[in-house]
């Protein structure tokens, strides 16, 4: 069996960007909102919707970090890991629905376009994009470390992208009049975030559903834990990840009993699956003959090379 490791962003350090981003993000939406009323402007509105999961994100993202820090007991014996993964997944919900609530807004008022403030705006955007940039710098340390980060990360990422929108659209009305431009940045935020949303969400119920890991290919760990000398055969294998940078192995290794000590046999595996995969949470269960895990609701792959047949069920 092999024991556990981590290549995570210490929660800490998570946990005081994601403070000081949300402390960041909360100032400034309660303005924005206001000026967005103030202007009437939609693209306005919608970046500060968008400000708005910013900072739910970010508070359940924060959330997250501390309800995992809690040890495992006797019912949770793998802990609070798994909370962060479902933080990314409401967090990837909730821009799916502001998205959604946006474009509709938009097709509305790009039939009878309002008039549009357009100092007001840029002046709030501009505002706006040095609060996402900022709060982008803080959150960049743990974003490939951590779904949950990586979720907030995207929703302030988004969120930057449409204060460029918003500023871009507030020049043009100003100088030529189009009010129309204003829902016609809405909508263009709008189908930039979607498609990046739905990355982030189906990553999340990759996890939750303990698929095998993005990056990872199960055929690949077969195929060398079977070049591991002293390994007949395999079956009941399973790859899955409990939260972001904690994968782990199962395993049922079919061996031959003249080969080698089953402890050596045991190091070279687990060394095989930390240098190849990355993989330091592995439990292996050596039998010297299949057992009745080898079953048709199971995998079972020998390695002879002339008289025994692949299976794969």
């Amino acid at each position: 069996m092999g024991a556990g490791h981590s290549h995570a962003v210490p929660g800490t350090q998570n946990e005081r960007a994601l403070r000081f981003a949300l402390l960041l993000t909360t100032t400034f939406l309660i303005a924005e909102v206001v000026a967005g009323v103030l202007t009437g402007s939609l693209a306005l509105i919608s970046d500060a919707a968008h400000m708005f999961t910013d900072a739910a994100a970010l508070a359940i993202a924060l959330v997250a970090v501390r309800i995992g820090k809690r040890p495992a007991d006797s019912q949770r014996t793998f802990g609070y890991y798994r909370f962060e993964i479902l933080a990314a997944a409401f967090n990837a919900i909730l821009l799916f629905l502001v998205a959604i609530y946006i474009l509709f807004e938009a097709y509305q008022r790009l039939k009878n376009p309002p008039e549009i403030q357009s100092t007001g705006m840029l002046i709030v955007a501009v505002l706006g994009l040095g609060i996402n940039l900022v709060s982008m710098r803080l959150l960049s340390g743990g974003k490939e470390h951590s779904l949950n980060v990586k979720g907030a990360y995207l929703e302030v990422w988004s969120d930057m992208l449409g204060s460029l929108g918003v500023i871009a659209g507030a020049l043009i009305i100003r100088f030529t009049g189009w009010s129309w431009v204003d829902s016609l940045v809405a909508v263009a935020i709008g189908l930039w975030v979607l498609p990046r949303t739905w990355l982030l969400l189906k990553e999340s119920l990759n996890v939750l559903l303990e698929g095998v890991p993005e990056g990872i290919g199960l055929d690949k760990v077969q195929q060398a834990l079977l070049a591991v000398p002293g390994v007949q055969s395999l079956h009941d294998l399973h790859v899955w990840t409990i939260s972001s940078g904690k994968v782990s192995l199962t395993v049922h290794v079919v061996c031959a009993a003249t080969e080698m000590p089953n402890d050596r046999l045991l190091a070279a595996i687990r060394s095989m699956l930390a240098t190849q995969f990355d993989i330091h949470h592995s439990t292996v269960q050596l039998e010297q003959a299949p057992c009745e895990q080898a079953s048709d609701l199971h995998t079972f792959i020998p390695t002879s090379h002339d008289d025994k047949e692949l299976h794969s069920h």
